[in-house]
């Protein structure tokens, strides 16, 4: 694009994560983020900054719309991690208040003396915990009703057993979800369709479940955190030419 004697260009350079480090935190060995407690039998999992964006109230709602349905003989849990942010902005604390007041009665109407359906963590988790709770998960729940890329949705998928992977449920507003197509793409809006996404994640039989993971997984492993600093730094030197005028014009007046 050319505007009198300037020259800008626009590329889009998804961001990645380093998957094999991930991946190797997740599978270290004697770091059980539940301790001597033990996982629940089946949890599905969201890490969030606690921020209006992220659709928190409305997943937990899925969540309770989902536990209506299921087999009561099933204790599935929601573990949510929302460390808090901007609390001084009152749309934030709004938020906070929602979802400890949804969590109470969630909670309220389906716990067991031996089961909490939802359990909200309103603070950080070590990320050295995150991996392995990603892993041990069923279901990762991404269901931002706007968002960039979304990284916890790669983080999630690279963490999986490949053999017993774990399914993931993404918002159509995520970055992530224009190439991981085979995750169980959501309208975060619609409570009911979130809620039958979970309930299709804690079922899908191991042969799917398979196949969506790998398909996933290849879309993490080739847009990497290497794929997108070569990719940037690329466009970088082919667009040099171009950018000569301008460096010696720099290196002529000096820089401060």
């Amino acid at each position: 694009m050319k505007f009198g004697d300037r020259i800008t260009t626009v590329r889009s350079f998804p961001i990645g994560i380093d998957v094999a480090a991930f991946r190797t935190e997740a599978q270290r060995d004697g770091s059980n983020p539940f301790g001597s407690s033990g996982a629940p039998e089946k949890f599905a999992v969201g890490v969030d900054r606690l921020d209006y964006t992220k659709g928190l109230p409305n997943r937990f709602k899925a969540f309770g719309r989902y536990l209506e349905s299921c087999d009561s003989e099933n204790r599935p849990c929601l573990i949510q991690i929302a460390p808090p942010t901007r609390q001084e902005v009152s749309a934030y604390q709004e938020v906070t208040d929602e979802l400890q007041g949804l969590t109470g009665k969630i909670n309220g109407q389906f716990a067991e003396l031996d089961w909490t359906p939802i359990r909200f963590i309103n603070r950080s988790v070590p990320r050295s915990k995150l991996g392995r709770l990603y892993r041990l998960s069923h279901c990762g729940l991404v269901t931002s009703l706007a968002d960039g890329m979304n990284l916890v949705a790669k983080e999630f998928v690279a963490a999986q057993d490949r053999e017993d992977p774990g399914v993931l449920v993404l918002s159509r507003f995520a970055g992530a979800a224009e190439d991981m197509t085979d995750a169980l793409l959501i309208n975060p809006y619609d409570i009911d369709e979130t809620a039958r996404a979970i309930d299709a994640a804690f079922t899908m039989p191991l042969s799917e479940r398979l196949e969506r993971h790998a398909k996933c997984l290849e879309v993490v492993e080739r847009t990497d955190a290497s794929h997108w600093s070569e990719s940037f730094l690329n466009m970088l030197k082919s667009r040099l030419p171009m950018l000569e005028p301008w460096v010696s014009g720099v290196s002529a007046h000096g820089t401060d």
